[in-house]
């Protein structure tokens, strides 16, 4: 059981309670934990009646692909999410009553070429929609790429392909199979989860936001 009336437009607060039923199809052993942790997706079930509840996202996919089924138009639809990401050094921002501001950065930003830099600055900086498929050491992510690509397998994506992206500041984009509505979506949660853990591991931020730097490319879907 779990507070719905916590999940903004979910329920009312003198009817919070909705329960959670795993799907163990699927569940994976989280990589990040100390402690040995598996990690599921839930199907969200009303305890007042016993059935699906009908504000689940995950339950609108099912209605979803049944009413396909139900049209004769197709009995399947496959789904391949492009998420692609940034990875920044630093984000700071700040609202106060007298002040607003937001500041990100990244080691290999095309801002940075003039910055002074432990150890010297040594260029390789990514030029403004400069980043699609440089090489090292331009390409300053390569390894975390990889080692993100490592954590999807491990997990059960099946990946094909992973590459910089167009803008600078670290964008990149890594690939895996497409699959059915519901599958797709549960994978993209999963996708999400490794990369923001795994950049955190390196002492990075990896952010989905659709445009988070003016004058160059955005993040797809």
């Amino acid at each position: 059981m779990f507070d719905g009336s916590s999940i903004r437009g979910f329920q009312s607060i003198h009817e919070s309670d909705l329960q959670l039923i795993p799907d163990v199809s699927t569940a994976y052993v989280d990589p990040f934990r100390t402690e040995r942790t598996l990690i599921m997706v839930f199907d969200i079930y009303n305890p007042r009646n016993g059935e699906t509840y009908a504000r689940d996202p995950r339950q609108v996919a099912k209605k979803a692909e049944k009413y396909l089924a139900s049209t004769g138009i197709a009995d399947t639809a496959f789904f391949a999410p492009e998420a692609e990401f940034y990875i920044f050094d630093d984000v700071r921002y700040e609202v106060k009553q007298n002040t607003s501001f937001y500041s990100v950065d990244s080691g290999e930003a095309a801002w940075n070429t003039g910055r002074v830099e432990e150890g010297g600055n040594l260029a390789n900086k990514t030029p403004f929609k400069g980043g699609y498929f440089p090489v090292s050491p331009v390409d300053q992510h390569a390894d975390l790429r990889d080692d993100i690509v490592v954590k999807l397998m491990e997990v059960g994506l099946e990946v094909e392909r992973s590459h910089h992206e167009v803008g600078t500041a670290g964008q990149g984009e890594i690939n895996y199979k497409f699959d059915t509505m519901v599958s797709a979506a549960d994978d993209i949660l999963k996708f999400k989860y490794i990369v923001k853990n795994t950049a955190l591991e390196w002492g990075k931020v990896a952010t989905f936001m659709p445009k988070p730097l003016f004058g160059d490319n955005g993040s797809g879907m």
